[in-house]
């Protein structure tokens, strides 16, 4: 798609907007619906922000009947309806709302770290449809024991850690989240083994000895029953007992549901519903050490609990299936089921193991590294949770698979935070540079808070020449484009004409050329040097940029986002003496 199509997009776009409210143009929700609605241009959204925001510029300079003739000029059939409420929604409707007296939703986040963006879709569908429905939201911690003992070393092992709970309900507490019950799967071990007891006793349950390989190639694979299948209901109850009382150890037995061993998914063939788990468990210690599989736990939580609707991954409809069997068994009122596609982060590392490792061998600072891309990580960068939830709720409920742009979530947290944001300069890896010949005064350059907002005022940058000559820093980044005889602009104070270049010594010389602004030349930021405080910036792939601030970062209030000019915007989280520690946003 080139550039001639995108700003005819968005010059409809653009327009519709306008003209549903009274003529202003609403750039957030524009780009929001645009992203929603034409998955080809998200990856695009980087390049489309500077062209809506020049296309908005020329919307607002024309009258409504204006905006209605180009509008119609551009797409005649524009106007011929609106679009209807169903069109408008971005989550479909639940289904049959009216078998219940009040939809009752869940969050199932497993406690083995702080929940990433990832996991943030989850929570996200569900709060949103409670808040739509004006219904209740329990926050079910799926504590479960995730790994046997044997693998718990296993760098990719799952499992429970205690700082986890916290970690979690801070996340969701920052993203807006509002949760009427709180249950841990853990406290209810004995309800689980009363209805597995149930199972057994009416013969849809046994225990069995089968090795797992054993069991998967000479009886799943072959669709043959395994000798244990086949043992009484006395028999069953008599090993489930002593599964319970810890005369079998792990991997030696399991409980299987008897599902069937002619299902055509192998999958699905005589689940196993129970297994034994010797790792210790943070909050329950070693009192248990049978342990419920997730979609046995949830047949029967999500019944006694009374879930209405359950949001899951497409991938999971295996769940489905034996929540289903066991409902049907039970003769049990069925919660409806919802299912949504498979996102891909191609950009970033999303795995609570690989960040908890990290963590623990001290590569990584802690939960809120912004390489873990925690709910934490997120905050700390600056991000507004609004531009998450925004981001999030945008791709739907589609079953088909969505690649994740990470420059999405950047347009939505730009539009939030950009008019609030005040600007100041930043040169990473200074370059002193001498300027000679300068005027024999004291100068005060004046640059505006916030260019968008005038009213916010100017902030001060004051420097005295002293024999003719001042020094300033700029980045490595400008010097390395100099050449001699450059005439460039300092931003908001003079114009100067490079002299030498000594980029090994880090090292600029220039004169004075003229103080009123021409925007021919290059314009770059810059730094006094008798007046500076340290930066250090945190950057996303966990690297350190360093350099030089304007004095009056010294009193910026802490994590609130600021841009440095031409560079990005950054939220500032520690200031010790003449050192501003920040965390890179975008």
């Amino acid at each position: 798609m080139n550039e001639k199509e995108i700003k005819k997009i968005l010059w409809i776009a653009g327009l519709k907007n306008a003209i549903e409210f009274k003529g202003k143009p609403n750039k957030k929700a524009v780009m929001g619906k645009l992203m929603a609605q034409r998955e080809d241009l998200r990856p695009l959204a980087k390049e489309i922000i500077p062209l809506l925001d020049n296309i908005i510029k020329e919307i607002l300079k024309l009258s409504i009947e204006q905006q209605k003739e180009k509008l119609l000029q551009l797409d005649p059939h524009a106007l011929d309806k609106k679009e209807s409420k169903e069109e408008e929604k971005i989550l479909p409707d639940l289904k049959n709302i009216n078998n219940f007296e009040k939809i009752v939703m869940r969050l199932a986040p497993y406690p083995s770290g702080a929940l990433h963006i990832g996991n943030a879709r989850m929570v996200v569908l569900n709060d949103e449809y409670v808040k739509r429905y004006n219904g209740e939201l329990i926050l079910f911690f799926d504590d479960t024991i995730g790994s046997p003992q044997s693998l718990r070393d296993s760098p990719k092992a799952k499992y429970v850690i205690p700082e986890a709970y916290r970690l979690i309900e801070e996340g969701l507490k920052w993203l807006g989240v509002k949760y009427q019950k709180v249950y841990y799967k853990s406290d209810r071990l004995e309800i689980f083994y009363e209805y597995c007891e149930k199972l057994i006793s009416d013969n849809i349950a046994y225990v069995c000895f089968c090795p797992a390989d054993i069991f998967r190639e000479n009886y799943k694979k072959q669709q043959r029953n395994c000798p244990h299948r086949d043992q009484s209901i006395d028999k069953n109850l008599e090993e489930w007992n002593n599964m319970l009382h810890k005369k079998y150890n792990e991997g030696e037995a399991v409980v299987r549901l008897k599902t069937g061993m002619d299902q055509k998914d192998p999958a699905l063939r005589d689940q196993i519903i129970m297994r034994i788990s010797e790792a210790e468990h943070p909050r329950t210690g070693k009192k248990y050490i049978v342990w419920p599989m997730l979609e046995f736990s949830w047949s029967v939580d999500d019944y006694l609990i009374g879930i209405s609707h359950i949001l899951r991954g497409a991938d999971l409809v295996k769940e489905d299936f034996i929540e289903n069997f066991i409902w049907d068994h039970f003769n049990w009122k069925k919660a409806e089921f919802l299912h949504y596609g498979k996102i891909k982060f191609p950009e970033l590392k999303l795995s609570k193991s690989e960040a908890r490792n990290n963590i623990q061998k001290g590569q990584y600072q802690g939960w809120d590294d912004p390489r873990t891309w925690s709910l934490q990580s997120l905050r700390k960068r600056g991000f507004k949770p609004e531009s998450i939830r925004e981001t999030l709720l945008d791709l739907g409920m589609s079953l088909s698979g969505i690649t994740f742009d990470v420059d999405w979530l950047y347009s939505k947290n730009k539009a939030i935070i950009d008019e609030i944001s005040d600007r100041y300069f930043y040169v990473e890896n200074p370059i002193l540079v001498e300027i000679s010949k300068f005027p024999p005064l004291e100068y005060c350059a004046e640059p505006l808070l916030l260019p968008s907002n005038p009213d916010k005022g100017k902030r001060q940058i004051r420097g005295k020449a002293k024999n003719g000559k001042i020094y300033i820093f700029i980045s490595e980044r400008d010097a390395e484009k100099l050449k001699y005889k450059d005439i460039i602009r300092l931003k908001d104070f003079v114009n100067i004409e490079i002299d030498s270049l000594d980029l090994k010594n880090k090292k600029v010389k220039a004169n004075y050329y003229s103080l009123k602004l021409n925007r021919d030349f290059a314009i770059i930021h810059w730094v006094p040097k008798d007046e500076f405080i340290n930066i250090s910036i945190l950057k996303p792939d966990g690297t350190i940029s360093k350099g030089y601030g304007e004095i009056n970062l010294v009193s910026i209030p802490l994590n609130k986002p600021v841009q440095f000019e031409r560079y990005g915007f950054v939220n500032p989280i520690e200031r010790e003496y003449n050192e501003l520690f920040c965390y890179f946003t975008h």
